[in-house]
């Protein structure tokens, strides 16, 4: 079928896909999912994933891999405090985590070659290196993908908080996109999403009468497409979009001020840590994937400030809030979780400010992951004394990504197929780190 353009660029094809329920006055992403395919083992522990992305890239060496006997330009004004993980240290601004982190694995020594936010991110997102002539998928798109036939109808599948930065469907298409919440919860207070909830004195009772209207018009002009593969396509993204409009599982999902004061209270209330909070309801209400967003973390400047008084309490706060938060719902054995920046930072303190700062770096940085199978307590990898270089064999970010779909029970060299037929795996290169598992 040929493909058309409307004058702002927008195909046809697209149009109709966000369009079809636009008449009645309701907007949904199209994070819907049209196509059906993809399956799991049925034995991996993890059913679900959180996957949190500090943008901007963190230090390394200020955070999760610690240098106190390094030189001072390399070491910095931070000491390394001992966790509940036996022989494991991390920074003295991670106390919550301290106290945890036998829930969660450390990869230190973690290295790849593309030191430019874009790129870099495109990589830790996706798993595999990007190229130029193709835009791999998210993680969430894939997990969106695999799992699909288990997913509950009234919920979406893939909800990004508060918007998708890099998770993008690639040559999935869109239709494996997320459901942006759009803003950050606000603690205490009821939340609602765009395209969820029902907004200017709309009624469920007028949306079942707008979906009657709706199913007349699909009737009286049954025929005039051609196309029967996109109505066929069409008649299902209008029934789960109407059906996640009209559960109230699926409005209440959202709403973190329904859960308990003592639940809620050790999220905080900055708005990563009620992000956090929001994605665990999430999770426990059936959404396959939440991806979270905390940026901050390009510190040329002032490294040591900004990290110790704003970057660190707030991801000391959240995390610790999440991995105990699912622990305590039953839910980190099924949720697999995963936490990165794009890169580390130089290992050798910069001196455009008094205090210092550090580069990007993404010879070596850090990536955490916790749930499903993955054994807690434990490092895995090693840098140099300066933290400049892997000590032994590097991980590559493939490598944790191959991990990463495992955890979840995802062959990560499955092959897909982009629109014109071209065989692409899930991940390009990558081995499963078999040490966090074991």
């Amino acid at each position: 079928m040929a493909v058309h353009k409307t004058c702002d660029g927008v195909k046809r094809r697209d149009f109709l896909k966000v369009g079809v329920l636009g008449g009645a006055g309701i907007t949904l992403a199209n994070f819907l999912q049209l196509n059906a395919a993809g399956a799991v083992e049925a034995s991996a522990k993890a059913k679900s994933a959180i996957f949190i992305n500090l943008a901007g890239g963190p230090s390394h060496m200020d955070t999760f891999d610690m240098k106190p006997d390094a030189p001072s330009e390399f070491r910095g004004t931070f000491n390394p405090i001992q966790t509940n993980a036996a022989g494991v240290q991390i920074s003295e601004h991670l106390p919550n985590l301290a106290k945890c982190a036998d829930k969660f694995a450390i990869l230190r020594g973690v290295s790849h070659t593309l030191g430019a936010h874009a790129l870099g991110s495109e990589y830790v997102n996706t798993g595999s290196r990007p190229l130029p002539s193709l835009e791999y998928p998210g993680y969430g798109a894939v997990v969106s993908k695999e799992t699909e036939h288990h997913n509950p109808h009234d919920l979406p599948a893939f909800v990004a908080i508060p918007n998708n930065t890099r998770q993008g469907p690639g040559f999935l298409g869109v239709k494996y996109a997320p459901l942006n919440t759009g803003t950050a919860p606000r603690a205490g207070q009821p939340f609602s999403v765009r395209g969820i909830s029902l907004r200017n004195g709309l009624t469920v009772e007028q949306v079942e009468k707008r979906q009657a209207l709706l199913g007349d018009l699909d009737v009286a002009f049954k025929g005039a497409e051609e196309d029967n593969q996109l109505l066929e396509g069409l008649d299902r993204f209008g029934d789960q979009a109407h059906s996640i409009i009209t559960s109230r599982r699926s409005r209440e999902a959202f709403d973190v001020s329904r859960e308990s004061p003592a639940f809620a209270a050790p999220f905080g209330e900055d708005p990563f840590g009620t992000s956090c909070l929001l994605a665990t309801r999430l999770i426990e209400s059936g959404v396959r994937f939440v991806t979270l967003s905390m940026g901050g973390w390009d510190t040329h400047r002032d490294n040591f400030t900004a990290l110790s008084t704003r970057q660190l309490p707030k991801l000391d706060v959240g995390l610790a809030a999440l991995l105990n938060g699912l622990e305590q719902k039953g839910l980190l054995e099924s949720t697999a979780v995963f936490v990165t920046g794009e890169f580390g930072r130089t290992p050798k303190i910069n001196s455009r400010t008094e205090e210092g700062g550090r580069d990007h770096y993404p010879r070596c940085m850090f990536m955490l992951m916790a749930g499903g199978s993955v054994r807690g307590g434990q490092v895995i990898g090693e840098s140099d004394a300066k933290a400049t270089m892997p000590a032994n064999d590097a991980i590559s970010p493939d490598d944790v990504a191959a991990s990463f779909y495992h955890n979840l029970g995802i062959d990560h060299t499955k092959e897909y197929h982009t629109s014109i037929g071209r065989p692409i795996t899930i991940v390009r290169d990558g081995s499963v780190v078999r040490q966090l598992f074991a």
